[in-house]
């Protein structure tokens, strides 16, 4: 029986499974500017230090325990661990961890965490293949383009609905990554594209637990598989990106296909990737460092009777948790975010620990946070003022948080926040060794060296 659609499908979408397709096979190595290939080398560093933090935490732990139940052949590295398993597993566990701390990069037009599920398939496919680490940061750019591009063309009303974006389109960018490192052709980049885009993963409901940081370690796993099984004859339709009934239409009535189209090989969307100083959800940060401005200028928390917010709907919508129970809940709570801003000038993955969360001075001093929506304020930005015991007030007004766009974190702070996290997991020393690494991984015969010095002595 015939059922009534609200949105009629778009019957006459341009075939943008085959243009991606053409555009993953056949653009030439390091064929951006030399501020595009660091930008990758920005991205790659960051991912490797989220995933080398979270390492050990119970997340990471539960997801290889699983892992481990299905007997994996040894076949990649974990990052931060001395266990191995097969490529797969490697790409999901890693996935996991890289985005377990909510530390990692964050394409801000549409939300999208594009290293977790990108990177974390193909370092596992690198390194069991033997690939250059040219091709993997070659494959880095030009996956990160997929999927940015497709939720550019679904964003916002694909995440309005509830999709995680970053799983929901890294399956695809993982594909595209990993057929470029397998270098398939367009035609079999097409099936990988299109395998691909029937696993696309993630719930918004999701957030605040372990589920969230499986969302790019799923859509790894998906997308390195998918490449896999087009490499071997496995065939998907060659529209299913963009067919009425294909993923984007299915998931999506917002589809731009011009935001996948234009400038496609002459603007790379990884030039408008951002890193996270604070360890949590992208749109607390502002608040955050205002808070952290408040404390530079002499505030403390024992003075505070009431911290006014205003800020735009996203932020309470996303992050409006007034009581976490513990530290992943706490990373969409803007109004921890703004306690901890005060009261240690910053909020990476320690501020965020359970026992933190839960201390009488951290619980009673995000009771004192009144957030009031005011859409006249970016969602990027953020209205603050401590009002004090005494009556006075202080005022600070953040456009740009640190880390943002126009207020980039720079390639020494990235370093700082790397070894922030792993210094814990493999000691200093070797740490500096990764980073070095990390740097230069684009001229690296392969990732040998890289992987031996990730996985602790």
């Amino acid at each position: 029986m015939a059922r009534n659609t609200q949105v009629a499908a778009d019957h006459h979408a341009p075939p943008v499974t085959d243009i991606l397709a053409r555009f993953v096979a056949g653009h030439p190595s390091r064929g951006w500017s030399d501020a595009i290939d660091h930008e990758a080398h920005r991205t790659f560093i960051n991912w490797v230090g989220c995933a080398v933090g979270a390492a050990h935490h119970d997340t990471a732990r539960a997801a290889l325990a699983a892992v481990q139940a299905l007997q994996p052949a040894p076949q990649a590295a974990l990052l931060g661990r001395r266990e191995r398993v097969d490529m797969a597993s490697a790409a999901l566990v890693n996935g996991i961890s890289s985005h377990t701390f909510d530390f990692d990069d964050t394409h801000l037009k549409t939300i999208i965490h594009p290293a977790g599920p990108v990177a974390s398939a193909l370092l596992a496919l690198a390194e069991h293949t033997g690939a250059s680490g040219r091709a993997l940061i070659d494959a880095l750019v030009l996956g990160i383009d997929v999927s940015c591009r497709v939720g550019n063309a679904m964003y916002p009303d694909h995440y309005d609905r509830g999709w995680h974006i970053t799983g929901s389109t890294g399956s695809v960018g993982a594909a595209a990554a990993c057929a470029r490192l397998l270098g398939l052709d367009a035609h079999r980049t097409a099936m990988a594209l299109g395998i691909a885009a029937s696993q696309p993963v993630g719930m918004r409901e999701q957030f605040g637990t372990m589920t969230k940081p499986f969302h790019p370690g799923g859509a790894a796993r998906a997308g390195l598989m998918a490449a896999l099984m087009a490499q071997h004859g496995f065939t998907a339709s060659p529209r299913a990106l963009e067919a009425p009934r294909g993923m984007m239409q299915t998931i999506s009535t917002k589809n731009d296909w011009s935001e996948i189209t234009s400038e496609l090989g002459q603007r790379f969307e990884i030039g408008f990737n951002t890193y996270k100083p604070f360890a949590c959800g992208i749109v607390i940060h502002p608040s955050i460092d205002a808070c952290a401005q408040l404390r530079a200028r002499g505030v403390r928390p024992e003075q505070v009777e009431r911290i006014e917010l205003k800020v735009h709907s996203l932020v309470l919508e996303l992050t409006g948790k007034k009581e976490p129970a513990d530290g992943l809940q706490a990373k969409f709570s803007v109004y921890h975010g703004c306690a901890a801003g005060l009261t240690f000038g910053r909020a990476a993955e320690e501020e965020f620990d359970d026992a933190v969360v839960n201390r009488p001075d951290m619980v009673a001093l995000r009771r004192k946070v009144v957030a009031t929506v005011d859409d006249a304020i970016d969602e990027a930005s953020v209205d603050v003022t401590a009002v004090l015991a005494d009556g006075q007030r202080v005022h600070v007004f953040v456009e740009h948080a640190i880390g943002s766009l126009a207020n980039p974190m720079t390639d020494a702070q990235l370093e700082a926040k790397f070894r922030g996290m792993s210094d814990g997991v493999l000691g200093a020393a070797r740490c500096s060794e990764l980073i070095q690494s990390c740097w230069g991984v684009g001229a690296a015969p392969d990732l040998r060296t890289l992987v031996r010095l990730a996985t602790p002595a």
